[in-house]
């Protein structure tokens, strides 16, 4: 298992950047790359700060400076991001397989974040992500390219037929194109005949997070917004992982 112990090691620092994007792309901030600060005193980071986890750690989530409260969503994208990279190492994917499973996962659980917290998944990440789902099946497996191409097709096409049956019969969208940009990138990278599987876990994922959201007291009604893009990317890295699983 050459190379796993990269992915670990990979796996906060991706979590830093994740926790970034998602903080400062919905502010279309202009310092979307620039040097981390402190949110309490504007404080700027020392390299020595900025260790994932082990600086958190050491500083037990407080600012050397004012004191102030580091957000958790940090260490929670950094832990996730960490897991993310576990799990196909743990299930013994190695090389460009193992890394294609990473950078997937991470991108997914950025957008999986940003629609929870914005009810929002960008055409910068969802538009290059099935892009490059062409581009690995051109390179790894040219014979795919005609159905990763339909796939596309066909899960864009299919969730913007769904919204339109919807919103005849609700008056209201029950579906956002960001939807269908994912559902199509998911196509790009698994196929089309993997997308009946894929909306099938989607919508038990989504009904199981409305189950618990029910059970902590969140008040679910014909009208409540869920966002559908967690339960999507979830269940695309998962049929993606039992795709390539290694022999």
């Amino acid at each position: 298992m050459a190379g796993w112990w990269i992915a670990i090691l990979a796996g906060p620092f991706a979590g830093s950047t994740i926790s970034v994007l998602v903080r400062r792309m919905p502010r279309e901030s202009p310092q979307l790359w620039g040097r981390s600060a402190c949110e309490h005193c504007g404080h700027v980071l020392r390299p020595w700060e900025m260790v994932p986890l082990l600086s958190y750690a050491v500083q037990r989530g407080r600012c050397t400076r004012c004191g102030g409260r580091i957000a958790p969503a940090h260490l929670a994208a950094e832990l996730a991001a960490t897991a993310i990279a576990a799990v196909p190492v743990a299930l013994g994917f190695e090389g460009v397989d193992l890394a294609l499973a990473c950078a997937l996962g991470w991108v997914l659980l950025t957008l999986a974040w940003l629609d929870w917290d914005h009810f929002w998944l960008p055409d910068t990440l969802t538009l290059p992500l099935l892009l490059a789902g062409l581009a690995a099946a051109w390179w790894l497996a040219p014979w795919d390219i005609t159905d990763r191409a339909l796939g596309a097709i066909a899960g864009y096409a299919g969730l913007q037929a769904l919204n339109r049956a919807y919103r005849a019969l609700r008056h209201r969208d029950g579906l956002g194109a960001g939807d269908a940009k994912l559902l199509a990138a998911t196509g790009a990278w698994l196929g089309w005949q993997a997308l009946p599987g894929v909306l099938l876990a989607a919508a038990l994922i989504g009904l199981g997070i409305a189950g618990v959201q029910r059970l902590r007291g969140t008040a679910l009604t014909a009208a409540t917004a869920l966002p559908f893009g967690p339960a999507l990317a979830a269940a695309f890295w998962a049929l993606f992982l039992v795709q390539n699983w290694p022999d």
